[in-house]
């Protein structure tokens, strides 16, 4: 059977949000990004800055903290008795079940691959690429700051790392947990959507040659 969701996980600076856009725009499906931000934003009340920025890259204990310390703590801290960061991730979940649901679609990263682990319509990517690669073109995109572009990866990484061994109980960009991982540096944005498109079109025989 075709594969009808498509989930992308990345690492930062890897291009992996171009290539979720592109398959998307293949396929004429919708692609949920920071679109399934707001929409998690919507349920809970939550700023989407919060969100977005916590939701993935940050240890749920790390998430705790920092809302409370920004003012969003005290009565928020905890909801039916879950944390915040908890609270965040059973309506994350909930979301994504529901986008998948409504037919098919493209959802990077929020650990969309292991949330929707029960379905059989669903094609996991891993999009990854050399630090060289990813520091390069992380200042292209969105500057210079105060620490190097190696640390910035490293951090990103690292909490997204954290995140999804929390949640999914996994180890986050191991080949054996997605059915495709690519190279971008390699490969590159437009040959990566291309064999995504491939690979969920015709998931029997893999992709050929482009």
């Amino acid at each position: 059977m075709s594969k009808q969701i498509i989930t992308i996980s990345r690492e930062f600076g890897s291009g992996g949000r171009s290539v979720g856009h592109r398959v998307a725009g293949l396929l004429n499906v919708p692609y949920y990004d920071k679109e399934l931000v707001k929409q998690v934003a919507v349920e809970t009340g939550f700023d989407e800055k919060f969100i977005e920025q916590e939701g993935e890259y940050a240890s749920p204990w790390q998430s705790l903290l920092s809302y409370a310390f920004a003012g969003g703590g005290g009565v928020r801290q905890h909801m039916n008795g879950l944390s915040t960061a908890d609270f965040l991730w059973v309506i994350q979940c909930r979301v994504i079940l529901d986008l998948a649901e409504k037919g098919p679609c493209v959802i990077v990263g929020r650990c969309a691959d292991y949330i929707l682990r029960e379905r059989e319509d669903v094609l996991n990517v891993f999009i990854h690429a050399p630090i060289s690669f990813r520091a390069d073109r992380v200042v292209r995109l969105y500057g210079e700051s105060d620490v190097t572009p190696e640390k910035r990866l490293e951090e990103k990484d690292k909490r997204r790392r954290a995140y999804y061994k929390h949640y999914a109980d996994r180890e986050w960009g191991m080949s054996q947990n997605y059915h495709l991982s690519l190279d971008s540096s390699l490969v590159g944005i437009e040959r990566c959507a291309q064999l995504i498109l491939d690979v969920a079109r015709n998931p029997e025989r893999g992709p050929s040659a482009l």
